[in-house]
């Protein structure tokens, strides 16, 4: 079974037709730059795009990189425009694919149950949280298998400012950070996280987790387990369209 899965980011918007059996891309992902200022029309097309690009004509799943409510309407936008919120995504977005049935959900929670049903989380039980790392930082959080949507964990205060601020990968590339010193900084923000949770398991994800073998090693100090995700940065697109298969 194939369903189309977009991951709406903060510096591309990025999809593919997704197979469900194997929880991996059926064919190689089509990307397009976030546009700036990313206006929800000015994203809504980069997503007609990243969808006609395959010609697909069947349900679409859509993840965004903030609250998402009932499956539709958005409350947050730290990393897109602020005119996205209270927008209904899913209208918009299925009125820009001309109809296509469209479900909408947080990019990091879409990652999650990617990665907890295909993935690094796959038969685990407990808590499990799962991190994303790019222009910000995403957050999905389970206990024994269940998501707690929406939880937002990249805002948490660090030394006073947005934990993704100081921790996010963006972080890293604009302040010309080494490993070394970017690994630092991610080790305090997941010893706050693990003081307050006190999951078993980190699962790293986004585009870093490539990379993992460089600053993985490094985060000292922390009780529960960190692996890298499974599904690496394609995790968004094939947690959009588990969703999707779902239609809620």
């Amino acid at each position: 079974m194939e369903i189309f899965g977009v991951d709406i980011g903060g510096s591309g918007i990025k999809g593919a037709p997704v197979d469900l059996d194997k929880g991996d891309l059926a064919q190689e992902r089509c990307k397009v730059l976030t546009p700036h200022p990313a206006t929800p029309d000015a994203v809504a097309d980069g997503v007609k795009q990243v969808v006609d690009h395959f010609g697909w004509t069947g349900p679409v799943g859509v993840t965004f990189p903030g609250v998402v409510t009932d499956g539709a309407t958005i409350r947050t936008a730290a990393n897109v425009d602020k005119s996205w919120i209270d927008t209904d995504a899913r209208v918009l977005l299925g009125d820009r694919l001309g109809g296509l049935p469209v479900t909408v959900l947080n990019d990091a929670d879409a990652a999650g149950v990617a990665e907890m049903h295909f993935g690094a989380g796959r038969h685990r039980k407990g808590t499990v949280i799962v991190l994303t790392f790019g222009t910000g930082i995403g957050s999905a959080l389970f206990t024994d298998g269940v998501l707690v949507p929406n939880t937002e964990l990249g805002h948490l205060e660090l030394k006073g400012h947005d934990a993704e601020k100081r921790a996010a990968t963006k972080a890293k590339e604009d302040h010309a950070l080494s490993w070394d010193e970017w690994a630092r900084r991610v080790r305090k923000y997941l010893a706050h996280v693990e003081m307050l949770f006190s999951p078993e398991l980190f699962v790293i994800g986004g585009g870093v987790s490539r990379k993992a073998h460089k600053f993985l090693p490094k985060l000292e100090g922390i009780r529960a387990e960190i692996v890298p995700a499974h599904l690496q940065n394609n995790a968004g697109i094939v947690g959009a369209a588990m969703r999707a298969a779902t239609g809620v």
